[in-house]
């Protein structure tokens, strides 16, 4: 029976990839929707508005945190666990989609499976299939495990909370992490534990695990096993492209928000230098998209939000919980600008040649992503009375599925709450289905037309 159901998903997805992950998204969210207009969701007993509930399942089931109301004091336990759960299927949900299309397309292109030893192959199998859930849901189940422990032991000890708070909030909080959803229990955020390392390095952690990628994470738990299986002990392109340029925008990140903070009273101002560092660390990796802040977001200075803008529009991993166009499209469209620069004919990251069909799907990723920011960012100006930078930063924080935000969305309109929404759903899918979709569509052409070269510049 199971191997019937695994073998008709796989047909549906190799028949229709991009819509079969848009279809199923759709479907879970409009689930919660409906779960969490129950009038046992709320926690005054009364149904929640169809906005509301629909904003806050599609927040959680594409993992990105931006609410409408406080999710501790408006939503019961029941509602709660209702949002948990979908964050948690939209996390594993994600990875796994984006991971199973990866192999779908390494089979249709011929290509090396990274995530199956790389064996050559034309197909998905049922092995593939389960290698990639098992996979997927192990490392999930790792890593909010050891989180969620570390958190509830420091929330008992540290914080006097009862056993079951201190669990409630330390599992609540590891799954919101690992998933890069940034949903949280408390109206600030985790602004309390801003000068706390026993709080904020492990919520950092879980999101930088999460939101790296599970073909990285395999590769990584792989490693010496291949290795001592076929001799080769080197890293994969993927996994060197997406671990350095993760550490580059983490330091970065981290060194700039340091910079234009340092002074700033109403966020790092206050804090000794050392606490000044871990909260600039902090919101350098929730800026890739988590959505949880350790300092106020809104009284940032206006550098420093276009600086996260930047980090937020940039993301994390391919097939992780992370958003944004991803770090190795970024990293792809670095690699071909040096190229040009240099006058070299084609592009190469880390001693590999990259293919041109890459570059090209790189940057239509990016100006894809560019196109639906700015036109959110219209729609929105055209509805709200906010500064221009607050609104900006809004639909990108959206559009990266990453959750923070200045202060405005409670106070959006119905119809910029729709805007938001639709900002949210694309994107979260859009990337995943966009490359896979040109990934597929890959062919050749028998001919080449006259060549031309316009003026550029």
């Amino acid at each position: 029976m199971a191997g019937r159901a695994v073998r008709m998903w796989q047909s549906l997805l190799a028949a229709h990839p991009a819509r079969t992950v848009v279809m199923g998204f759709a479907a879970v969210i409009l689930l919660g929707t409906v779960l969490l207009m129950l009038p046992v969701a709320a926690e005054d007993g009364r149904s929640a508005d169809a906005v509301t509930a629909l904003f806050t399942a599609t927040s959680a089931v594409c993992v990105t945190g931006l609410v409408v109301v406080d999710t501790g004091t408006y939503w019961s336990g029941f509602g709660e666990g209702v949002i948990l759960v979908l964050f948690q299927i939209g996390g594993f949900g994600i990875m796994t989609m984006a991971s199973l299309l990866g192999l779908l397309i390494s089979g249709k292109l011929r290509l090396r499976m990274q995530l199956t030893a790389q064996a050559e192959t034309k197909s998905l199998d049922i092995g593939d299939v389960r290698r990639v859930l098992l996979g997927v849901a192990g490392c999930t189940l790792a890593v909010e495990l050891a989180v969620g422990a570390m958190l509830a032991l420091r929330l008992r000890f540290g914080y006097g909370e009862s056993i079951w708070d201190a669990t409630y909030l330390g599992v609540f909080h590891a799954v919101s992490a690992f998933n890069n959803a940034g949903f949280g229990l408390h109206a600030d955020s985790l602004t309390r534990y801003a000068q706390d390392p026993w709080v904020t390095l492990p919520v950092a952690v879980a999101v930088i695990l999460g939101g790296i990628g599970f073909p990285v994470l395999l590769e990584l738990l792989r490693h010496r096993n291949r290795a001592r299986a076929t001799g080769r002990r080197g890293w994969s392109l993927h996994f060197r492209l997406t671990v350095v340029t993760t550490a580059v925008l983490l330091f970065t990140g981290t060194l700039l928000t340091c910079v234009l903070e340092w002074a700033n009273s109403d966020t790092l101002g206050s804090f000794d230098w050392p606490k000044k560092i871990l909260a600039g660390f902090f919101h350098s990796a929730m800026s890739r998209t988590a959505g949880f802040n350790s300092v106020d977001v809104g009284a940032m200075t206006d550098a420093t939000l276009l600086l996260t803008c930047m980090l937020m529009f940039i993301g994390g991993g391919s097939a992780g919980t992370a958003g944004g166009i991803k770090v190795s499209t970024f990293a792809v469209l670095g690699a071909a600008m040096l190229a040009e620069v240099r006058g070299e004919p084609t592009s190469s990251a880390m001693g590999r040649r990259l293919a041109p069909h890459v570059l090209r799907q790189a940057l239509t990723v990016a100006l894809a992503g560019v196109g639906f920011v700015m036109s959110a960012t219209l729609a929105l100006l055209a509805v709200v009375d906010k500064p221009f930078e607050e609104v900006l930063f809004e639909a990108v924080s959206a559009f990266g599925t990453v959750g923070l935000s200045t202060g405005i969305t409670a106070d959006l309109p119905t119809v910029g709450q729709l805007i938001v929404i639709v900002l949210m759903f694309v994107g979260r899918l859009g990337p995943v289905t966009l490359v896979s979709a040109l990934a597929l569509r890959e062919r050749k052409r028998r001919y080449e037309l006259p060549e031309e070269r316009p003026v550029i510049g």
